[in-house]
């Protein structure tokens, strides 16, 4: 690698966390901050995205990975945190590594002005030399509220701020077409198409929120993004370099050859669905150029409680997700206008409109390289 990248990698927690005394396995740091000082010498820019907050702090509450509830989980993240970054400081000052904390929310990635916020801030540390280990703040979120696993937070992070790479270190050396523990799974080397193997990926592990097929729905994200990312296991030396060069056996997942723009990006790849839309099949015909907008009279049915400027999924009629475009109204405005289709928009709502619901702007066409999201039952009964 000549070229300077930036480079974003995702740790879980069964890597950080011994899972029995629930201890920071400093061995792993060891090895893990050496190699991402071999990078930084190499020129390279370097994100941390880091799980471990609430393993750590488990055992402080009295709590254990199958006995915790919501708010155990959450105290112990905040117990557990302190401990994270002690961990990291303590053998990064070994390697001349100054680091720092970020502690993102769902909302920091899903409002747009909040996420150029957040950009900023990296790209500054960034600037300083400075690795951010950028973490979900589980003291305060809720299910709701939640990224829920930080494979698919590495890879909004990747998009955020243009990473080449994504290295997603693992329990296993790699995606397999089946359970590695089946005597019959083959291991798949390279992958430019994720929905192939979604189905063979489910579960997860003891101490994380995610398993593979969350890793692979990452991938598809960074993807779109145009950024190559690695599936590797973790409990090597020289974790990181010797995935970059392929030395060893992990899974790499292609880029797509014309990644969309950080716009569009933005709005195609959703964490949560904030509100969902049926519309006419009229409405794909002229999609792809941007020449047509949503309007009220296109709307079939809709679903979910949301604000403008959130995201919607959009579906025809067969419940198949087609595009996803930024609202330019309310859920409850967009009712209103739904259910008085003959009455003027600027009556309706008290102020000058065109009453398009989305812009053609703001309006995205997902091709068939996009993990698709089922229709809520909620539309399409």
């Amino acid at each position: 690698m000549t070229k300077k990248r930036k480079i974003v990698i995702k740790i879980g927690s069964a890597l950080l966390a011994n899972q029995d005394m629930l201890t920071p396995r400093f061995g792993f740091l060891q090895r893990l901050m050496e190699d991402m000082a071999r990078l930084r010498n190499q020129g390279h820019e370097v994100i941390l995205c880091s799980s471990g907050s609430v393993a750590l702090g488990l055992r402080i509450v009295g709590e254990t990975p199958e006995s915790a509830g919501v708010s155990d989980k959450q105290a112990a993240a905040a117990c557990g945190m302190p401990l994270l970054l002690n961990a990291y400081k303590q053998v990064g000052y070994e390697f001349g590594l100054e680091i720092a904390q970020v502690l993102l929310t769902l909302g920091d990635f899903e409002d747009h002005r909040r996420f150029l916020n957040t950009r900023n801030t990296v790209h500054r540390l960034l600037e300083a030399q400075v690795i951010p280990i950028i973490n979900e703040n589980d003291s305060i979120t809720t299910e709701e509220i939640r990224v829920g696993d930080n494979d698919r937070l590495a890879a909004k992070v990747a998009q955020m701020v243009g990473a080449e790479d994504l290295i997603i270190l693992t329990g296993v050396d790699g995606l397999y077409d089946r359970n590695p523990d089946d005597p019959e799974a083959k291991f798949v080397p390279e992958v430019t198409d994720v929905s192939e193997y979604m189905e063979a990926t489910k579960g997860k592990s003891t101490l994380g929120t995610g398993g593979m097929a969350t890793k692979l729905q990452a991938a598809n994200m960074a993807q779109e993004a145009g950024c190559t990312t690695w599936i590797a296991q973790g409990e090597v030396d020289r974790p990181l370099t010797s995935v970059l060069s392929q030395e060893r056996r992990s899974t790499k997942i292609l880029p797509y050859p014309n990644p969309i723009s950080g716009w569009d990006s933005w709005i195609a790849n959703r964490l949560q669905m904030a509100g969902s839309l049926v519309v006419s099949d009229t409405v794909f015909e002229t999609m792809e150029g941007r020449e047509r907008a949503i309007r009220r009279e296109d709307i079939i049915s809709m679903d979910g409680d949301f604000t403008r400027g959130d995201v919607l999924h959009i579906y025809d009629k067969q419940g198949i997700e087609r595009a996803r475009g930024l609202s330019d109204f309310t859920s409850e405005e967009v009712r209103v206008l739904t259910n008085n289709p003959d009455a003027d928009a600027d009556q309706l709502l008290g102020y000058h409109t065109k009453g398009e619901i989305i812009r053609g702007a703001n309006l995205v066409p997902l091709e068939t390289r996009h993990l698709l999201w089922d229709a809520p039952a909620a539309i399409t009964e």
